[in-house]
Order: structure tokens, then C-alpha cells, then sequence
């Protein structure tokens, strides 16, 4: 890959109005406390590995709600996927949290009051499952906060997926329609809080933050 999804995001913020000061960097997030810190425990780094998987050969069962809880060292979260919006894509990331794929798998980029990001076992920002699905999102797409979005390259068609993923953390990332919408957080928000509270910019945050394991639950 040419492009490293570590930036997947920077050149669009640049141009998106009323995203962020007048520099095209997103507006100054709240700075850490320490008891957005204390919420997570400290823990190491998981050494980069590449990870392939199977793309899944079936869809999910239209009839049934899936939601992946996400256990991390700074507490849990869920995602509630959509189905409607991303068939495709939320079918991949139930095969691939089944398939323990994002497991001891860190969160290689946190931009304070913008998003947080995983889903790269590389910790580069340009990993991926080694396969693609492609959602289209609407042109009425809106990414405000604990909407759950798939990253892709500037390169890339709108919609196209790999492994990484980002949580909208502010209140309105104020991104184009690109980036396909697999679901949302609906339950553990103030998780979210704590890992975007470690940002310090647009990279890494400031202490590792680390997915334990994702479990897939059906309703």
C-alpha cells in the first residue's frame, strides 16, 4: 500500500470546512486528566505482527442484530452494527472478531476531539486482513460522535474496507460521505472518552491503548 492509513484522515481534515482552526488541524481537544488516565490500566505495547484472514462467504442472518463487544485496558465498549447501511463490511468484521483477528491488537491513532483508531495488528496504520469489501456510504452520511466508520486511503473508492476501523469521538467529525458506515456505539461511550483523552495529536496516544478481545454478540 503507497498511502499508510495512518493518514487516512489528515488530508481530508485539512480541507473540511469548519472541522478544525484555521491551520486544517481538527479544533484543540480537551488535554488528558488524570482521571481519564487513571481509567486505564497500563499495560505493553503488543509487538507488530501481519495478520491474513478469509474474507466471509456468506452474509450475516438479516434477521438477527450483531454488536461487538470490545474489551480494552481502558474499559468496554459495544458497537451495534448496521446491516442496512454496510452488508458487506459488518458481515467481514463479525468474521474477523470471531476469528480473534483484532485481538491484543492496539489502537495505533488517537486525534483528540476527532476519532480513535484500530483495527491494524501491523500498528503502522497500513495493515489490513489482506482483502476488501466496499459499502458506499449515503451522501447524507453524517459522522458525529460514536459513529463507527471503516478507514481507507485517499486512493481508494468510497466505501472500501479492510480491518481498520475509527470511532467518531467528537461531536462532529464534519467528513465527506467516503468512508463506509458499519454501526455505533451504544454502550460504553465513556470508554471512548478515556482513549481519546490520551491523544496528544494525530498519532499514537500518549500510553498504549489495547484491545484485549472483541466478542460477538446476537440478538
Amino acid at each position: 500500500m503507497h498511502v499508510s492509513r495512518l493518514f487516512l484522515l489528515l488530508a481530508l481534515v485539512a480541507g473540511v470546512a469548519g472541522c478544525g482552526s484555521g491551520d486544517g488541524k481538527p479544533a484543540a481537544a480537551p488535554a488528558t486528566t488524570a482521571s481519564a488516565t487513571s481509567a486505564c490500566q497500563a499495560v505493553k505495547a503488543p509487538a507488530p505482527e501481519s495478520r491474513d484472514a478469509s474474507a466471509p462467504s456468506k452474509p450475516l442472518d438479516a434477521t438477527k442484530t450483531y454488536t461487538l463487544v470490545l474489551e480494552t485496558n481502558c474499559g468496554v465498549f459495544a458497537i451495534q452494527l448496521d446491516q442496512k447501511q454496510a452488508p458487506k463490511t459488518a458481515a467481514s468484521l463479525v468474521s474477523l472478531a470471531r476469528d480473534g483477528f483484532f485481538d491484543e491488537v492496539a489502537f495505533h491513532r488517537v486525534v483528540p476531539g476527532f476519532v480513535i483508531q484500530a483495527g491494524d495488528p501491523t500498528g503502522t496504520g497500513g495493515g489490513g486482513p489482506g482483502y476488501q469489501t466496499v459499502d458506499p456510504p449515503p451522501k447524507t452520511a453524517a459522522y458525529t460522535r460514536g459513529v463507527v466508520a471503516m478507514a481507507k486511503t485517499p486512493a481508494e473508492p468510497a466505501g472500501t474496507s479492510g480491518s481498520q476501523f475509527f470511532v467518531v469521538s467528537g461531536a462532529d467529525a464534519g467528513l465527506p460521505p467516503d468512508y463506509a458506515i458499519v454501526g455505533k456505539v451504544t454502550d460504553g461511550l465513556d470508554t471512548v472518552a478515556a482513549i481519546d483523552a490520551l491523544g496528544t495529536g494525530d498519532g499514537p496516544p500518549s500510553q498504549p491503548v489495547v484491545i484485549r478481545k472483541v466478542t460477538v454478540q446476537e440478538s
